[in-house]
């Protein structure tokens, strides 16, 4: 591991020049600068005029006599062809270029870019029929509203696409990430490098840190990446080839410092990203307010009630509903199986504590012997894992069909009934055991949710995760749930129930 072992003293670096054209000999250098958003954002502009285009000719194609009500009675067809398969997608691009889903802040991680574009879908929507209401244009209503639905789906499909392809491009091969040099104290700089590396996907790499104080203190300590003090920022980032700088925390306790070097970094390319101390608070619940010319951070509460709240719960019970209809032969199938494999119940029944601390019963397949409790005590130096669950990889008391039950997930599926009855979310914090004492402190906070069948847990990690990491996990999806959110966490366990990650 890199240790911290520079300490050299550089001049201190030149003041940004009053008449404010700042002209070091670092912006007269050569940029390296990630540049990865460019053809990226040129095969986004590519994907979504195709998807609109392919939107048009599948409508046109599909209710074609429906549609001939648009075209010009003596040259209609250039004209309705210009309209539906140049125009429109043109003027799906203008709107989604207003509406951010081009800026590379929200490109390749989280949901924002997908909320951006299903906004644009809204506004095309709007303007159509604004534009054929004032123009009196006889429209299909079918093919209008097929073409603009269609564009919507195909446009979200093809940049989730996309985002894969970016994601496997920098797990896999370092492409399409920013270099990073943290500036800041030694325990700020660690915190934010933990949070950045939690998600290969999201494109950050810390290559260094530059501490501003408690040089004597972090001397020979191990670092993930090397440790610098008393150098000039701008040359450490050219040494690196770091093409971003995160001002970590407080970062310095002398004023103007942060502003200084955001002029210093004017022309250069550089990114200059703050990162204060919230790395468990996601960017809905944090806004900047500007008084009289001091950018305020305000961090709102988390909203744990309302309308989403509500549609939250609507949403759990109608899919628990239909799915135990849809799923009841393969349950039939599985509880047979089970029967066959070891005699005993096909349902395993535990304690579990829910939301505000009620306890209910836990429905789901049973996977073990019948006298896997009995065996419990004899084996509790065989766990692998901390905090309260009991986790072993190679269990003997799981039968044949068990295992395949637990690797596939399906032994999950009978917690359906648990959602139904309201005990349960499709998506929430883990079930804990009821009998392992009070939940005091940080973890008491994760009951003012119902635990889900799914989580933040799941699509992490699972079972591989040590219990600090999943309680963080639990928390952070307590303070920022959203629908969207939800949403999302459910998309991503389909992948991670595929490829059975964590499962065992």
């Amino acid at each position: 591991m890199p240790q911290y072992d520079e300490f050299e003293i550089q001049p201190t670096p030149p003041e940004r020049p009053t008449n404010g054209v700042p002209r070091s000999a670092w912006t007269r250098a050569k940029r390296t600068v990630s540049r990865w958003h460019r053809p990226y954002t040129v095969m986004l502009l590519l994907l979504d005029f195709g998807a609109a285009a392919i939107a048009s000719v599948i409508a046109v194609s599909l209710f074609e006599q429906a549609a001939s009500g648009f075209s010009d009675p003596d040259n209609g067809e250039p004209w309705f062809q210009a309209v539906a398969y140049i125009l429109l997608p043109l003027g799906w691009l203008v709107v989604l270029w207003a509406n951010g889903t081009y800026d590379r802040r929200y490109l390749g991680l989280g949901t924002d870019e997908f909320k951006r574009v299903t906004r644009a879908s809204v506004t095309v929507a709007a303007s159509v029929s604004f534009i054929a209401f004032a123009t009196k244009t006889d429209l299909s209503r079918l093919s209008v509203g097929f073409a603009l639905v269609g564009a919507t789906v195909l446009i979200l499909f093809a940049r989730y696409v996309a985002r894969l392809v970016l994601h496997v491009s920098r797990r896999r091969f370092g492409a399409a990430a920013q270099r990073m040099v943290l500036l800041g104290t030694l325990p700020e700089t660690l915190e934010v490098y933990t949070a950045v590396t939690r998600s290969p996907a999201a494109g950050l790499v810390p290559v260094a840190i530059h501490l501003t104080d408690g040089y004597a203190a972090a001397k020979g300590l191990e670092t993930p990446v090397p440790v610098h003090a008393g150098k000039d920022v701008l040359a450490l980032v050219r040494e690196v080839g770091a093409d971003t700088i995160a001002f970590c925390g407080a970062a310095s306790a002398e004023p103007g410092e942060l502003r200084r070097l955001a002029w210093q970094l004017e022309g250069t390319g550089i990114d200059l990203v703050v990162a204060p101390q919230l790395t468990d608070i996601a960017g809905p619940r944090v806004h900047i307010r500007p008084i009289e010319g001091l950018p305020l951070l305000h961090v709102e509460e988390p909203t744990i009630s309302g309308l989403g709240w509500l549609a939250k719960n609507m949403m759990d019970r109608v899919a628990a509903g239909i799915g135990l209809i849809m799923l009841s032969p393969l349950l039939l199938a599985i509880g047979i199986a089970i029967k066959i494999s070891d005699p005993g119940p096909a349902f395993f029944r535990q304690s579990r504590v829910g939301h505000e601390g009620k306890t209910f019963r836990v429905w789901k397949f049973r996977t073990m012997y019948v006298d896997a409790e009995e065996r419990l005590a004899s084996m509790q130096d065989m766990n692998e894992t901390d905090g309260l669950l009991f986790k072993v990889k190679n269990d003997p008391r799981i039968f044949p069909a068990g295992r395949f039950l637990r690797a596939s997930s399906l032994d999950e599926l009978p917690q359906l009934i648990n959602v139904l009855f309201g005990e349960m979310s499709l998506v929430g914090p883990r079930p804990l055991p009821a009998d392992d004492g009070d939940f005091l402190g940080d973890v008491r906070r994760r009951l003012l949710v119902r635990p889900g069948i799914t989580g933040l847990w799941q699509v992490s990690g699972r079972s591989d995760l040590s219990w600090d990491e999943a309680v963080r996990l639990d928390l952070y999806y307590v303070d920022n749930w959203s629908l969207a959110y939800d949403l999302s966490i459910l998309w991503r366990t389909v992948g991670v129930v595929v490829a059975r990650k964590g499962a065992y």
